[in-house]
């Protein structure tokens, strides 16, 4: 894995994405996931294959310190705030130490390494903690999120969070036919979580290499998503399953698929 050392001028981007800001200091991400729709950035940080590199902003801290903004703030759209690079670097930890704390804020992440900063979540009065959990195991594991925790771990993490008094939510995504038990992933994790977003399977953000692995590992579950009719019933399906478990949830978000 290539890292790659940066000085950034700014650590705030507006953004469209359900929030005011976006927080990202990393760019790219050890875990691989396959589908992941950040890859696009490999347009423009041309260090090579998504998941082979990490852009780290190593001043991301200072400049977290000397500005605030008014708004919610979330961590993190280009990279997971955890990922393995973290463990060395502890940039997410360095910039927590140093943000406003009256920041509305909202995590996101795959890995169980957040468990070792619930001693700055607890400094927050506006923070929520979010945990992406899927049932991916063995070879689809591999093939989904090659390098990420198991969703045991996760699934722990977000126990633990809960259970520490931080706002938890669980991000079940991406939602896939055939691939994922819907009513399983609510089953294990509602007991955890304060709220849920549910995300369908974006084909056009994956990218061509993820629709050709889903065509020879996955036809069946291809065929669904790429059908506007078949897809249209599945929606409706885990609306109903989503409907009976008598969750909160914030969004289903259901893509383009063509």
């Amino acid at each position: 894995m290539e890292l790659v050392k940066t000085q950034a001028k700014e650590i705030y981007t507006k953004t469209k994405l359900g929030c005011d800001y976006t927080l990202n200091q990393y760019v790219g991400c050890q875990h691989a996931c396959t589908y992941c729709y950040a890859k696009f950035i490999c347009r423009w940080k041309q260090y090579g294959k998504w998941g082979m590199w990490v852009e780290a902003k190593m001043n991301a801290p200072e400049l977290a310190k000397h500005k605030k903004v008014k708004g919610e703030v979330f961590m993190s759209s280009m990279s997971d705030p955890y990922q393995p690079i973290e463990q060395k670097l502890k940039l997410t930890r360095k910039i927590l130490e140093n943000l406003d704390r009256n920041i509305r804020l909202s995590i996101l992440t795959k890995s169980n390494l957040v468990l070792r900063d619930i001693d700055l979540f607890k400094q927050f009065p506006n923070i929520e903690v979010g945990l992406t959990i899927n049932n991916f195991d063995g070879k689809t594991k591999n093939l989904m999120e090659p390098f990420t925790p198991p969703n045991k771990l996760r699934i722990e993490a977000l126990k633990i969070l809960y259970q520490s008094g931080i706002k938890t939510y669980a991000f079940i995504s991406p939602i896939i036919p055939k691939l994922i038990n819907l009513e399983k992933v609510i089953n294990i994790t509602k007991n955890y979580t304060y709220y849920y977003w549910f995300e369908f399977m974006n084909l056009r953000g994956a990218g061509s290499e993820f629709v050709t692995m889903m065509k020879k590992e996955y036809p069946d579950s291809l065929k669904i998503l790429q059908d506007k009719k078949l897809m249209a019933k599945y929606i409706q399906e885990c609306q109903e399953i989503i409907k009976k478990s008598g969750i909160k949830y914030e969004d289903l978000v259901i893509h383009n698929r063509t």
